[in-house]
């Protein structure tokens, strides 16, 4: 299939790549996005994986947490920073954050349609409308999850709502020491971006995939070299990789002594606790949105010729 201009940008916007690259990789994978980003990274010219898409669009992440027990987190768009940052839009982004916290929807068609519980009367989707109406500028509610704990959840808000992160985890004790580990774990998932509590988690399917590609960025770096040394090499930057997208395996960020999983069984043993991480949600504002398209395309077609 023809190659063109804007599939290469957004090729490079996804990898890091450098241009010519990403023209390549998309000329071989007769322009399949993601077996042209395996292309890449398997031949090392891939920085990062970044998630598809920039993270562009503004607005804010809320989140409510009640009594330790019951708490919701949303994002809600805006088309500026200037409108995400007023009270109007806060307010109503607290107000969707408790909509969702006594929802019994569990997806977003649903939530939209179902009554506005700061109004009775209209919809939730009313609701947006009516304050698209009064603030001018295009809004969305975009996502929400809401948890349900036997144990204790917290919340963390970074940025002023650029990221925000709930943690929930199974503990028999309760008390402002375990809460507050328990925060600083939800800082180190901001922080961080683990994809998994734990490697119990991490499905076959995701080894088997990256085991192929270390094998194949192996081979790059010397393809001389005995399989024998290329399998070991590979277990031991597979266990480097799973350390870094599993959160209990993951340095702890205030304490580079310990994981956090150690973090979590020191303060276990120190509360006479039994503390286990049962899940985490991560929302950052924008993720995988871009922003009104630019000239970038042109100049990328120029380029190539």
């Amino acid at each position: 299939m023809a190659i063109t201009a804007a599939m290469v940008k957004e090729l490079r916007e996804i990898t890091g790549a450098g241009m010519m690259d990403c023209k390549k990789a998309l000329n071989e994978t007769n322009g399949n996005m993601e077996e042209a980003i395996e292309y890449l990274r398997k031949h090392g010219q891939a920085k990062a994986e970044k998630k598809a898409g920039r993270i562009a669009a503004e607005g804010l992440v809320g989140a409510h947490v009640e009594n330790d027990k019951l708490a919701s987190i949303v994002e809600v768009n805006s088309e500026t920073d200037f409108v995400a940052q007023t009270d109007d839009f806060k307010d109503f982004v607290a107000a969707v954050a408790e909509q969702a916290k006594k929802t019994g929807c569990t997806d977003i068609e649903a939530f939209m349609d179902e009554e506005w519980l700061a109004e009775p009367g209209k919809t939730v989707r009313e609701a947006l409308t009516a304050k698209i109406a009064v603030i001018g500028e295009n809004l969305n509610i975009r996502r929400f999850e809401k948890v349900v704990s036997e144990g204790a959840i917290v919340s963390y808000i970074h940025g002023g709502g650029r990221i925000g992160v709930l943690v929930d985890a199974d503990t028999d004790v309760v008390n402002d020491e375990i809460r507050t580990a328990l925060r600083n774990v939800a800082m180190q998932v901001a922080a961080m971006s683990p994809v998994y509590v734990s490697r119990d988690e991490v499905s076959q399917e995701y080894i088997d995939k990256e085991t192929e590609i270390l094998k194949a960025q192996a081979k790059e770096e010397d393809p001389n070299k005995p399989d024998n040394i290329i399998e070991k090499m590979i277990v031991g930057r597979l266990n480097k990789q799973l350390k870094e997208v599993c959160l209990l395996d993951q340095v702890y960020v205030q304490d580079s002594d310990l994981t956090v999983g150690q973090y979590i069984d020191k303060v276990a043993k120190d509360n006479n606790a039994n503390i286990k991480i049962a899940k985490f949600i991560r929302f950052e504002t924008g993720e995988g949105l871009e922003k009104k398209s630019d000239d970038f395309a042109a100049e990328v077609a120029a380029q190539l010729g």
